[in-house]
């Protein structure tokens, strides 16, 4: 076990592992946070989930914004200053959320934060994707998910302890994290940008902004995105409508909760590596199906069951789905985009996340305070349906694309 841990170790450069480990620091911060955002926007201000749904949809459509500014000054200015940023304003903005007393107030906020926190977002996708070959990169990403995985074991566990002390530690502990990370990135992580992508410096900023267009007219690409939209609107129920749903339905503490979600990242932690390497032959946009289908499985199971121990059963099927999807989904983007368009790519790829965050959990915020609220997980049976039959479209028709026009790669960064 040594000697596997030592060769998985020396197969990745040391920058690398540096941003395994802020990213560790970090997530136990936001895990800390996120299982209890819900509950505690329904809890404080007295609203039901169709309220917190436009407070997730603001943030949504602000992050969308931000995103697509983060991805063009990824790509012109470097990737180590846009994601310090993101962190310095993502301790300023968990502070500011734990500190307001009204909701209006926190409609406004969220417009704010979801527009600067997000710049980030598109310089960890290409910061990865600096360091690591193409043939390494899907299990790069598996990495990266084990530490934030490892980081879910602890952080849901320790947010649901201070939850029940004062909410407002939460937002302290995702404070400290980001402060910390922010640190380790400034003093150890140096800038990953290749150097052909020199010539961006010379670009004025509209012909930065311009750039959008080689993403937005990749006709395959566009579609893997409408697609994987389809399927994320049924993966982030998890984070947003659940925990509402399992507490007022079927009485789940949020103690409970925290340890379903760690069971999520005990799993990750145990499983990602072996199973992503053993997944390399396969093709990516076939894997995209096989782990729809868990997705499918998993959440319509949560209309169905109502014993703790059967909510457990669906949340390894959905966490062994999301271990085949997401590492997969970041590196099929990666070799996707041109060298020089990394940034951008990833930024655009964020559409299908910022899309289904603004009307996912405002939808099930509706149908839960207003009719059957296992209607939500039967239609998130419905739509990870569709997305499977997407994702198989979508193999047959890039199969030759993804197999013989492999994208130039860049030199990993030096150790």
């Amino acid at each position: 076990m040594i000697d596997r841990l030592r060769s998985t170790y020396r197969d990745y450069p040391s920058n690398f592992w540096v941003l395994v480990g802020a990213s560790f620091i970090d997530t136990i911060g936001r895990t800390a946070m996120i299982p209890f955002f819900a509950l505690y926007v329904t809890q404080r201000f007295n609203v039901g989930m169709t309220e917190a749904g436009i407070l997730f949809a603001i943030f949504s459509i602000a992050g969308f914004f931000g995103n697509m500014i983060g991805g063009a000054l990824t790509d012109r200015l470097g990737r180590k200053s846009i994601i310090l940023f993101g962190l310095v304003v993502s301790a300023l903005s968990s502070l500011a959320m734990g500190l307001v007393d009204s909701l209006s107030a926190f409609y406004v906020l969220a417009a704010l934060v979801g527009l600067l926190s997000d710049v980030a977002g598109p310089a960890h996708g290409a910061m990865v994707a600096d360091m690591l070959p193409d043939a390494k990169r899907a299990e790069g990403f598996g990495v990266l998910r084990v530490g934030a995985n490892l980081a879910w074991v602890i952080g849901p566990s320790l947010g649901g302890l201070l939850a029940a002390y004062s909410y407002l530690w939460i937002f302290i502990a995702d404070a400290v994290a980001s402060t910390i990370t922010a640190v380790i990135v400034y003093r150890f992580i140096p800038e990953t940008r290749p150097q052909a992508q020199a010539v961006a410096e010379r670009e004025s900023m509209g012909q930065t902004f311009r750039g959008y267009g080689t993403p937005l007219t990749d006709r395959p690409f566009v579609a893997f995105l409408v697609v994987s939209a389809l399927m994320n609107l049924v993966y982030l129920q998890m984070y947003s409508t659940l925990s509402v749903f399992l507490r007022d339905q079927h009485g789940v503490s949020p103690r409970e909760y925290g340890l379903l979600m760690s069971l999520n990242a005990l799993s990750v932690v145990l499983f990602q590596f072996w199973l992503t390497r053993r997944l390399r032959p396969y093709r990516p946009m076939a894997l995209m199906a096989v782990g729809a289908v868990l997705y499918m499985i998993g959440f319509t199971l949560y209309g169905f069951v109502a014993a703790l121990w059967m909510f457990a059963a669906a949340m390894l099927i959905i966490t062994f789905g999301e271990m085949i999807v997401i590492p997969t989904a970041q590196a099929l983007v990666s070799r996707l985009a041109p060298e020089d368009k990394r940034g951008r790519y990833m930024a655009v790829f964020g559409l299908s996340w910022g899309i289904s965050s603004t009307i996912g959990p405002w939808g099930a915020g509706i149908i839960l305070d207003n009719y059957n609220p296992s209607w939500v997980w039967y239609l998130c049976g419905i739509l990870a349906a569709a997305s499977v039959a997407g994702f198989l479209v979508l193999d047959a028709r890039t199969r030759q694309r993804l197999v013989s026009e492999p994208v130039p790669e860049a030199e990993p960064a030096a150790a």
